[in-house]
């Protein structure tokens, strides 16, 4: 993306409030390109691109889930969706890890909550790449989740998730299609004075909400416990009911994998949880 050619493009269309004063790339993911473009106006905005497909996803979510006020606002679509251009939310995406329940509650009441039945798309997982059932799309994510933790869990635990995802108590569970951030992790969490501002870069997932719910629990390492989440999980009043022990399992196995390749240094605290929630599971199995 040349950013000059973007805002140019942006200035003739009227889409930006006045010139550009100053612009500066911003870190992004391993395949985006960000830019933070400030007016002489004063007004922020984020200029985004990436794959096509990837551009088209979010950019629905965003335009779907106009009214959340955690989501930044779509300004703009490229209409060939090279990139977007979105309101630009301040504040950090650190935040201080012993208010997690905290964190977790406001996350389930101010956005999960509000997400909307998906009724015209027939299939489950990623947007832009459908499979046919919940149960697929998360067997290929666990799969795929296998081939970097083989190395660190034995054959065993692979086998563990395996039979929780193939039984047919998970295959059947009753689920209903929702709208989902997919990414919904700390790491995309913009926190300001200590609160929850902002929820950025969604990687849209069709399924069941209770799905960004354990993935917020899992994407950090502390308060791994019933506890904290069953707080949050009290507050859960879309899609699936059931106690998700198995789902919190899945979701523990494929964020280990991401602390292998991204924090390898929590994976000791993860493995400790996933333990834990091992022994949670059987109780639950024998009574």
């Amino acid at each position: 993306m040349d950013i000059h050619s973007v805002i140019d493009d942006l200035l003739h269309k009227n889409i930006l409030e006045s010139e550009v004063a100053e612009y500066k790339q911003l870190n992004g993911g391993t395949t985006s390109k960000l830019y933070l473009l400030t007016c002489k106006g004063g007004s922020r905005v984020v200029v985004k691109s990436n794959l096509p497909q990837v551009i088209y996803s979010e950019a629905k979510f965003l335009q779907i889930y106009r009214g959340i006020e955690l989501l930044p606002k779509l300004v703009y679509e490229d209409m060939s969706f090279r990139y977007i251009v979105y309101s630009f939310i301040p504040g950090a995406t650190n935040y201080n890890r012993q208010n997690k329940k905290e964190l977790l509650i406001t996350l389930v009441k101010s956005f999960i909550n509000k997400y909307e039945e998906v009724t015209d798309h027939p299939g489950w997982g990623w947007l832009d790449q459908p499979m046919e059932s919940w149960h697929g799309f998360l067997l290929n994510e666990v799969q795929e989740g296998n081939q970097v933790l083989e190395g660190h869990l034995g054959k065993e635990e692979y086998q563990f998730v395996r039979n929780i995802l193939d039984s047919e108590g998970f295959k059947n569970k009753r689920r209903t299609r929702h709208l989902l951030h997919g990414d919904c992790g700390v790491h995309n969490f913009i926190f300001y004075n200590g609160e929850l501002a902002g929820i950025i870069d969604p990687t849209a997932i069709i399924g069941d909400p209770l799905y960004d719910l354990v993935y917020a629990f899992c994407s950090s390492p502390e308060n791994l416990s019933k506890e904290t989440f069953d707080v949050a999980f009290d507050n859960l009043i879309t899609g699936s009911k059931e106690y998700p022990c198995e789902e919190i399992l899945i979701g523990l196995y494929l964020r280990m994998e991401a602390c292998i390749k991204h924090h390898p240094l929590d994976f000791p605290q993860y493995l400790k949880a996933w333990e834990y929630w091992k022994g949670l599971y059987h109780v639950d199995s024998i009574t």
